[in-house]
C-alpha cells in the first residue's frame, strides 16, 4: 500500500464547516464553529485515509495574478463575513499545534499551491485533496484524488481519473480549464463564448482535445455550423485569457522539506489546551486516541 499525502484547502473546507454548523461561541463570545467543523472534517480524515503526510493550504489575502489579467474575477463574491474571517487565525493555530505544515503565498490562491505540492512530492506518494469544490478536479491523475465535501460536511465523495469523466461528460481531468474556458464559471465571474453551452463545449474538446486544438482545425471542418466557427474564431484571446483564469498553477516557488509534512509529530498536551481553550472539550477527550494510535481510530464509531 502506498503512503498517504492528505492536502487540504483549508479556506474551502473551513467556509463549508461556517455554514454547515449552528453559531457556536466561547464564553468570551468569539464565533468557532467553522474551527470546529474544520476540526471534524480532519479528524474523520485521519480515521478513514490514515495519511502518513499532512499540509494545510490558504488562500491570501490579496489579490493574485488572475486579477490582474482579469480584474473582475471574482468580483461578484460577497465579502467574508467578519466572525469567519476572524476564525482563519484559531484555525492556523490548531494546525501549527498539531504541526501540520501551512502554505500560503501572496499572488496566488489555494489550488495554485495544492498543485505544487502534487507535483513536487514523490510520484509514488498518493495525493488526497480535501475540498468543498470542483476547482481541483483539474489535478485528479494517477496518485491523485478528490476528497468532495458534500451537504455541508456531514457527506463526502472521493473521484478518481475515471469519477471524474463520468461527471463531466467524457472529458478529462486536464481538459476542464479548456471547458471553463468555453463555457465559462460564474463562481469565478469567467464569462465563456456567447452561445457556447456544456454540450457544445464536450463535443468540441472530446473531438479536438483542448483550445488550442479547436482553433486550429474548427476551420476546416465542415461538420461545425459557421456561425459557431465564427464565434469560436473571433474570441481567440478572450479564450486564452479564460484559459489562463482556469488553469491551475502548478509552478510556485515553494521551500519545504517533504518529510517535514509527516503527521503525527506534535505535542499531545499543547493540542488538548488549544483545544480546551476553545471549549472544544469532546475533540479534546478524543486527541489520545488520535495522537497515540492514529492508524487504528475508532473515532465517531
Amino acid at each position: 500500500m502506498p503512503e498517504k499525502f492528505l492536502i487540504l484547502d483549508s479556506n474551502s473546507i473551513l467556509y463549508r464547516a461556517y455554514f454547515a454548523l449552528p453559531k457556536l461561541t466561547t464564553k468570551k463570545g468569539e464565533v468557532v464553529n467553522g474551527v470546529y467543523g474544520f476540526l471534524l472534517v480532519l479528524f474523520k480524515l485521519i480515521k478513514e485515509i490514515k495519511p502518513q503526510y499532512v499540509a494545510a493550504c490558504f488562500d491570501f489575502p490579496a489579490p493574485t495574478f488572475r486579477h490582474k489579467e482579469f480584474k473582475e474575477y471574482k468580483a461578484q463574491r460577497p465579502k467574508m463575513p467578519d466572525d469567519l474571517f476572524s476564525q482563519i487565525p484559531k484555525l492556523k493555530k490548531v494546525l501549527n499545534a498539531f504541526s501540520i505544515s501551512i502554505f500560503e503565498k501572496e499572488g496566488f490562491e489555494a489550488d495554485d499551491l495544492i498543485g505544487t505540492l502534487i507535483d513536487l512530492s514523490p510520484k509514488d506518494i498518493e495525493k488526497i485533496i480535501v475540498t468543498g469544490d470542483f476547482d481541483t478536479f483539474q489535478l485528479i491523475e494517477k496518485n491523485v484524488k478528490v476528497y468532495l465535501l458534500q451537504r455541508g460536511v456531514k457527506k463526502a465523495q472521493i473521484f478518481n481519473e475515471e469519477k471524474a469523466k463520468e461527471k463531466f461528460g467524457g472529458l478529462k481531468p486536464d481538459q476542464i480549464p479548456d471547458f471553463k474556458a468555453l463555457v465559462g464559471d460564474p463562481s469565478d465571474n469567467i464569462l465563456g463564448i456567447e452561445g457556447v453551452g456544456p454540450k457544445t463545449a464536450r463535443m468540441l474538446l472530446l473531438k479536438y482535445k483542448n483550445i488550442e486544438g479547436i482553433l486550429r482545425n474548427i476551420k476546416q471542418d465542415s461538420e461545425i455550423k459557421e456561425n459557431l466557427k465564427e464565434k469560436i474564431l473571433k474570441n481567440r484571446e478572450k479564450l486564452f485569457l479564460n484559459l489562463k483564469l482556469a488553469k491551475i498553477e502548478r509552478k510556485v516557488e515553494l521551500k519545504f522539506e517533504f518529510e517535514k509534512l509527516r503527521f503525527g509529530n506534535y505535542n499531545e498536551e499543547k493540542v488538548k489546551e488549544i483545544l480546551e481553550e476553545f471549549e472544544f472539550k469532546s475533540l479534546a477527550k478524543r486527541l489520545k486516541e488520535l495522537h497515540s494510535n492514529s492508524k487504528s481510530l475508532k473515532l465517531f464509531e
